[in-house]
């Protein structure tokens, strides 16, 4: 089928800025110029009015966790908890509704410790309180720490003497568990709570792509793939179930057996799976006081955060990747992290130079600082900031860092100075996959509370949508064919309500996703 795009704004976001129309056939971008040239090269080509709005390249997700975004639609949300009350409320009211069958798991993200009263972390008495007959685990929004209640310590095997993993900590106070788990603890034991059933996980991926398409994203990355999601995976191939490109990235241990048995998924999609390289991670979240930083967080008696992995083990995850010639991902919020990566990069790039080839990308980067950047044009290390934390953690950044760290937090326009190509990202589901929210946090840099974070970071509206279309395609190794709209280019299109371009910045998250185009077909429209 062919179609031809007009009436309206048409951002090619390449060389020439902008166009006339674009003539799509088969799921490409066959032609562009204007609506008359190209309806008498395609006469029988459906003409499709743009009736005044904007058409540009859809946006590309640089890093999330879509099997996590699945996951959420049947998990108790408490994003917007406020209070243990309406936290209690929420995991109370959704066993209820969901008539969750006594000793069932119950499982809760989104909390987090900073907007309750006293900053302070819920606990396991708390948890055995509100569901004493069930096994609950209560994920923190950063993904990085959650609360077991009694029975959820008891059936994942907790007891006061097992030893918390290596870069990771199991809470006790007075010699008995609280319930809390951090980083390597929580990622280790939340492992091993049972996977919901297949066909129910199938209709969340559904809603999951649903949220991303609403939000004009077709590229969609699930950023820690590990075994125990491989059933699930096999069950969505058979299926058919994906309608957007996913980019799967397998931890080290699980890369082998992955691409073992998606052997097609390998550097390109096979049924819209793609296995795109490996995902490690360094340190933990700056909210949570746990990103590893070179200087130690404020009012904090010397606490730099700390690391997740040696730098042996380090250095045995790059031979990996090296191994199956793969891109490697590393989560780094902290200073101390990004250094960590970027020395073992360097170390292993001095006898492998081809590595710098692979696009390695640091995952947030959050508080890289301006120092380090000439070793990060040295690596060709891609930094994928998640500079929404500026609005969504702002305020708890300035207090855990002091004003003028704070400020240079996701350093966007300082990077883009020193010519350093970089990504947005905003980490779904720790905050939903929002691209527009994120270019204005990019371009206004404003906390919730209306503070202005890093003036001098504020990014022009055009380079901060480079960094979620053709800069992210650039990270994919999709420059060709994704991020733009030129003759060849994938038919991967978003339709909002005004020109990002010509509007306020401070604006930018009013605009409307009118539609989404996935290879010229329409996932989503308003």
């Amino acid at each position: 089928m062919e179609q031809i795009y007009y009436g309206g704004t048409i951002l090619t976001l390449d060389h020439k800025r902008q166009v006339d129309a674009v003539l799509v056939r088969h799921g490409r971008i066959a032609a562009i110029g204007s609506p008359e040239l190209l309806h008498a090269s395609a006469p029988s080509a459906a003409m499709r009015s743009l009736d005044g709005c904007t058409l540009l390249p859809s946006f590309i997700d640089p890093h999330s966790h879509l099997s996590a975004v699945a996951n959420s639609f049947l998990q108790v949300p408490l994003d917007e908890a406020v209070s243990v009350a309406e936290i209690r409320d929420a995991l109370t009211d959704f066993v209820r509704r969901s008539r969750v069958p006594a000793g069932a798991w119950v499982v809760a993200k989104g909390y987090d410790h900073n907007m309750l009263p006293g900053g302070r972390h819920i606990t396991r008495d708390f948890l055995d309180h509100c569901l004493p007959g069930h096994p609950v685990i209560v994920q923190h929004r950063s993904g990085h720490s959650g609360v077991c209640n009694s029975l959820a310590l008891k059936k994942l095997g907790i007891t006061v003497s097992t030893p918390a993993p290596q870069g990771g900590v199991i809470g006790q106070k007075n010699g008995r568990l609280t319930g809390f788990l951090e980083e390597n603890a929580f990622m280790t034991y939340m492992k091993r709570v049972p996977m919901p059933d297949l066909k129910a996980m199938q209709a969340a991926f559904d809603k999951a792509q649903t949220l991303y398409a609403a939000h004009g994203i077709t590229t969609v990355q699930d950023g820690m793939v590990v075994e125990q999601m491989l059933p699930m995976y096999r069950y969505l191939y058979e299926q058919r179930a994906l309608r957007l490109d996913l980019v799967s990235y397998p931890d080290a241990a699980t890369v082998d057996l992955m691409t073992s048995l998606f052997p097609h998924s390998v550097g390109q999609y096979d049924r819209h799976i793609r296995i795109g390289g490996i995902k490690t991670f360094l340190d933990g979240s700056p909210q949570g006081r746990t990103a590893w930083m070179r200087t130690p967080y404020q009012d904090s008696d010397g606490d730099c955060g700390y690391g997740t992995l040696s730098d042996e083990a380090l250095d045995a995850v790059i031979e990996k990747a090296k191994e199956h010639s793969m891109q490697l991902l590393a989560h780094c919020n902290g200073d101390a992290a990004a250094a960590q990566y970027l020395a073992a990069l360097t170390r292993a790039e001095s006898t492998c130079p081809t590595l710098r080839d692979s696009r390695p990308v640091m995952i947030h980067a959050q508080l890289l600082d301006l120092d380090q950047f000439a070793a990060v044009r040295a690596t060709g290390v891609i930094p994928s900031f998640f500079v929404a934390h500026v609005y969504h953690w702002g305020d708890v950044h300035r207090k855990n860092f002091g004003e003028a760290r704070a400020a240079r937090i996701s350093p966007a326009m300082s990077a883009w100075r020193a010519g350093i190509l970089f990504t947005f990202h905003q980490d779904a589901p720790v905050i939903p996959p929002d691209m527009l929210e994120t270019l204005w946090c990019a371009t206004c840099r404003t906390t919730k509370s209306g503070f202005v974070l890093g003036e001098n970071e504020r990014l022009p509206a055009e380079e901060a949508l480079y960094a979620v279309t053709r800069n992210a395609a650039y990270q994919y190794f999709e420059e060709e064919t994704k991020g733009v709209i030129r003759v060849g280019a994938r038919a991967d299109f978003v339709v909002l309500d005004r020109d990002p371009l010509a509007v306020p910045p401070e604006e930018l998250r009013t605009l409307r996703v009118l539609a989404t185009i996935k290879d010229g077909t329409v996932v989503y429209s308003q």
